[in-house]
C-alpha cells in the first residue's frame, strides 16, 4: 500500500509561527515582565530609616541616584492610552553592572553596543560596563577626583566598533 503524506504549506508554517510567537509576547507583557526581575522587591532600611530598594525593578521612569540596565516599549506607562511607552528596569549602581546610563561616582571600564537599552527600538545604543574607581585602574572616563598617569588605545571603551578609543590609567587625587 502506498504511504501518503500530508504537507503543510510554508505559509501556513510561518502564519502560526508568528500568531504563536505574537501570543507569547502578549502573555509575556501581561503576566510579568521580558527580563528575569526579582519576584519580590527587597529592601533595606538605611541611615535615614527609608527603605531603600536592594534589586532591580520595572518602572516609568529612572529615579535619581539609580540607573537602567534595559528598557522596553510598553503599555503599563501610558496612562491608559493606545500607545506604547518606554518602560525602565531599575537598579542601584553597583561594580560589575552592564548599565544603560554612566553614574556619578563610577567610572566604566568597558563599553558594549546592543538592543538592551533601546526600548524594543531596532537601533543599538551602549551600555557601561560600571565601577567604582579606584588608582591603578584602566577605565574608559576619568571621574571627578581623579587623574590620569598614562593611557593605551583599545577596542573595550569602543562599543564593539572598529576603532580604537583611549583608556585612563586612573590615580585618585
Amino acid at each position: 500500500m502506498p504511504r501518503t503524506t500530508f504537507r503543510v504549506p510554508r505559509t501556513l508554517l510561518a502564519a502560526t509561527a508568528t500568531a504563536a510567537l505574537a501570543l507569547a509576547t502578549v502573555l509575556t507583557t501581561a503576566t510579568g515582565p521580558a527580563v528575569a526581575a526579582p519576584a519580590a522587591e527587597a529592601g533595606t532600611t538605611g541611615a535615614t530609616g527609608a527603605t531603600v530598594a536592594t534589586s532591580g525593578f520595572w518602572a516609568c521612569s529612572v529615579p535619581a541616584g539609580y540607573t537602567y540596565t534595559s528598557s522596553r516599549s510598553s503599555y503599563t506607562c501610558s496612562g491608559g492610552g493606545s500607545y506604547p511607552t518606554t518602560e525602565f528596569y531599575v537598579q542601584p549602581p553597583a561594580d560589575g553592572l552592564w548599565a544603560c546610563t554612566t553614574m556619578p561616582g563610577y567610572t566604566h571600564t568597558g563599553v558594549m553596543s546592543n538592543h538592551t537599552c533601546s526600548g524594543g527600538g531596532s537601533y543599538t545604543t551602549s551600555q557601561y560596563l560600571l565601577y567604582k574607581p579606584v588608582t591603578g585602574m584602566w577605565a574608559c572616563s576619568v571621574p571627578s577626583g581623579f587623574t590620569y598617569t598614562a593611557t593605551q588605545q583599545s577596542y573595550t571603551c569602543s562599543g564593539g566598533a572598529s576603532y580604537t578609543t583611549t583608556q585612563f590609567l586612573l590615580r585618585a587625587l
